[in-house]
């Protein structure tokens, strides 16, 4: 019997495959990844996709003709028009759970990172100075004892919220959907209202999806309402955080510093932010780990392996 064609794009590691490999037939590269334009000239030809580093619009879309299923190499999904995708009958699933750790690692180590100062002290000590920490001014904070704000309590939000409690700070959160009391207890966090989690927060952490509601949501209004002393931290979508406001914010003094894995030019970065002292930044490397890297592409994988077995999971677009 004729085996299904799956068509891999990006740079996905061959270990993460080999199951897709034993089911179906498949196009991969290890080497230069498959250009927007090949896509376009031989997508009539494939079955289902595992998508990384290409966007699924309309016209991406269009060009295959028995396209099933789209599996993404990632948990967000704003990247594909999974509205027209549903119109065309074509099956659109994330992978939600191999991103939690290395994702929520980095997240932990920006904050660190930048509520420790270590740009600053990096940068001192590579150009042969030296200063002593004594002054007030060149001091970063204890994590003991401060709050830590938590926008989107997903199972990144919560696993940060985990990572924070063993530094022994005080965890509270805004989602739109409340935790039950019981995982609350269990989590040791705290649901508070938008507003009460700019203010309280000595450090925010965001993990929300890029959504309508959530674009621009952190902007200049935001920023006034922040204490002066806080740092906000965004491993999730950079256009969460409004950059322009974000870079007058740090440039006066409104919050005290950022660490920032997303933006919203990625990845054209605005000379004005690159110059700021008190901000540390990667370059979208959220899940980037050799082990996070291979289950992420396990778990696309496993997607379409479901899908064609007829007990799809983590289809995002029903």
């Amino acid at each position: 019997m004729e085996k299904n064609r799956i068509l891999v794009t990006g740079i996905v590691p061959r270990e993460g495959l080999d199951q897709l490999f034993e089911h179906f037939d498949v196009s991969y590269t290890q080497e230069e990844p498959y250009s927007r334009q090949w896509v376009l000239e031989h997508a009539k030809d494939y079955d289902g996709m595992i998508l990384m580093a290409q966007r699924g619009d309309k016209e991406f879309i269009d060009a295959f003709d028995h396209l099933k299923i789209i599996s993404l190499n990632a948990v967000g999904y704003d990247h594909v028009d999974t509205a027209y995708a549903r119109e065309r009958g074509i099956a659109v699933a994330n992978s939600p759970q191999a991103v939690r750790v290395p994702t929520a690692e980095l997240t932990f180590t920006l904050l660190l990172a930048t509520v420790k100062r270590l740009h600053l002290y990096d940068a001192t000590v590579r150009a042969g100075d030296w200063f002593d920490v004594s002054e007030r001014r060149l001091q970063g904070r204890t994590l003991e004892g401060l709050t830590l704000g938590v926008f989107g309590m997903g199972r990144i939000g919560k696993t940060v919220a985990q990572y924070a409690r063993a530094f022994g700070m005080s965890v509270i959160y805004n989602d739109s959907h409340h935790l039950d009391e019981e995982t609350e207890r269990a989590t040791g966090v705290r649901f508070v209202e938008f507003d009460d989690l700019l203010k309280l927060s000595d450090v925010i952490t965001i993990h929300a999806p890029g959504l309508p509601s959530t674009k621009g949501l952190f902007n200049a209004d935001a920023f006034a309402a922040m204490k002066n002393s806080a740092y906000i931290i965004n491993a999730a979508r950079g256009v969460i955080i409004q950059q322009d406001d974000l870079i007058t914010a740090l440039s006066q003094g409104d919050i005290a510093g950022a660490g920032l894995d997303v933006f919203e030019t990625e990845p054209d970065i605005p000379q004005a932010l690159r110059d700021l002292p008190n901000v540390v930044m990667s370059p979208h490397a959220g899940t980037g780990t050799v082990e996070g890297r291979i289950e992420l592409a396990r778990e696309a994988a496993d997607n379409i392996i479901s899908f064609f077995n007829g007990s799809p999971k983590n289809i995002v677009n029903q």
